[in-house]
């Protein structure tokens, strides 16, 4: 009995003791350490650290170096390498962490306002409608399972592309008494259906049943382009179907540049929205290779200068954004980009991509007056803190126009193809 209270008294105390290290300044600071801390050439970084706590490096042939005080550690960079720091307490190594020191990368910030067109994989399905026939209102495109949202691919194993490809085949099964083979795309996999298209009493002719569309345009704002590839990414999120609210699944697309005519100024529960046009010209500065949850992406043809940051910045990885000010960069009149001043709220390292890394929030005096905060088509401003690029603005808070998600720009880097992370050397023995 005696001994199962001593096993008691001593589990309770290595539990206070536990408890109690857990709240012990060095250790918080060390569990704050990241095991693994990635950064640019040239760039340095610091961390807090306990007074009896050392660092050391495991190679002397190194990428980094480091500078001790009394409670903290600067680790200066010069070429890009790995190394493995190590963190010792009497000579006793109780941390490792790896330093990864990446090549000097650097983008251009856009800004620019873009005209975007996109052209659909086949033909897009956005509504079914009914047809008068002589034996009542019937939808042939509905009676054979295609949905809104579905995209239609083949017809009698002739590939579609654009509406005008459909009509012909329409009207010829139509004459015939014929069923159409249909192969159907949609989110869960393709699929194969008949439909037999029916004349409409009114108009003498004959009809699927279904609206199609197999094109989209509206503006945006471009975010990057790197000067050795060309690629570009712009807008920050995807490109949805304004009737189906689905995805565009794009086969190829154009950029034009697009003046911004006027402003319908945002407000609680109704974001505002910029008004433009594209370019009288309407020249092709580049195409459109994918719409993804962080943007569009493609290849520039065409120079495309902002007139405020036209050099190359480095950028920021998503562990090195602060909480504080910096810049975005948009067009509000006509084709000029201004830089406005804004708020980082807060913003979440991320280890994998996803799009709402930060939450912004516009605090320059003139852009709230002209536009009330953040509006549609402001989407992709390039997001500036520190002389590096970080971001991009995505959406608006609609209960609070003022403020918004940014995605971080290692993200749509990554969409475009651009490999920030390709590994260097390693330097260590």
């Amino acid at each position: 009995m005696k001994l199962e209270i001593i096993r008691k008294i001593i589990g309770g105390i290595l539990l206070v003791s536990l408890i109690s290290l857990l709240f012990f300044q060095p250790m918080q600071q060390y569990m704050k350490i990241p095991k693994t801390i990635t950064v640019f050439e040239g760039q340095d970084f610091n961390f807090q650290k306990a007074a009896p706590v050392s660092a050391t490096l495991v190679s002397q042939n190194s990428t980094i170096s480091l500078d001790q005080e009394k409670h903290s550690v600067s680790v200066k960079t010069s070429e890009n390498g790995k190394n493995e720091m190590l963190l010792e307490f009497a000579g006793i190594p109780i941390k490792k962490v790896d330093v990864h020191v990446l090549k000097d990368f650097r983008v251009i910030p856009g800004g620019q306002s873009i005209g975007v067109k996109l052209n659909t994989v086949g033909v897009l399905v956005v509504g079914h409608h009914l047809i008068n026939t002589t034996t009542g209102k019937k939808s042939p495109g509905e009676i054979s399972g295609i949905k809104i949202g579905d995209i239609i691919t083949e017809i009698n194993g002739s590939k579609i592309e654009k509406m005008t490809d459909v009509a012909p085949f329409v009207q010829d099964a139509g004459q015939d008494g014929k069923a159409l083979d249909m192969v159907i795309s949609r989110e869960s996999g393709k699929f194969t259906t008949k439909l037999t298209p029916l004349k409409d009493k009114g108009e003498n002719t004959y009809k699927l049943g279904l609206y199609i569309r197999d094109s989209a345009a509206g503006i945006g704002t471009m975010t990057f382009v790197h000067p050795q590839s060309k690629k570009y990414g712009a807008l920050g999120h995807v490109i949805s179907d304004m009737d189906t609210k689905k995805p565009i699944v794009v086969e190829d697309g154009q950029i034009v540049r697009s003046t911004v005519t006027s402003i319908e100024k945002g407000s609680n529960g109704d974001p505002g929205e910029k008004l433009a046009r594209f370019s009288s010209d309407r020249e092709i500065v580049g195409n459109i290779q994918k719409n993804s949850p962080f943007g569009i992406f493609g290849e520039l043809n065409k120079e495309l200068k902002n007139g405020v940051m036209d050099k190359a910045l480095p950028i920021a990885l998503s562990h090195q954004v602060k909480v504080g000010p910096a810049k975005i960069l948009t067009v509000v009149n006509d084709d000029r980009v201004e830089e406005f001043d804004i708020e980082i709220v807060s913003t979440i390292p991320q280890k994998f991509p996803a799009t709402k890394g930060m939450v912004i929030k516009v605090t320059d005096p003139k852009l709230l007056e002209k536009t009330g905060g953040i509006v549609q088509g402001m989407s992709g401003s390039p997001i500036i803190q520190n002389g590096k690029l970080i971001g991009a603005v995505t959406h608006v808070f609609v209960n609070d126009p003022t403020s918004g998600y940014g995605v971080h720009i290692e993200w749509m880097l990554n969409e475009a193809g651009i490999n920030i992370y390709d590994m260097p050397k390693n330097k260590a023995s």
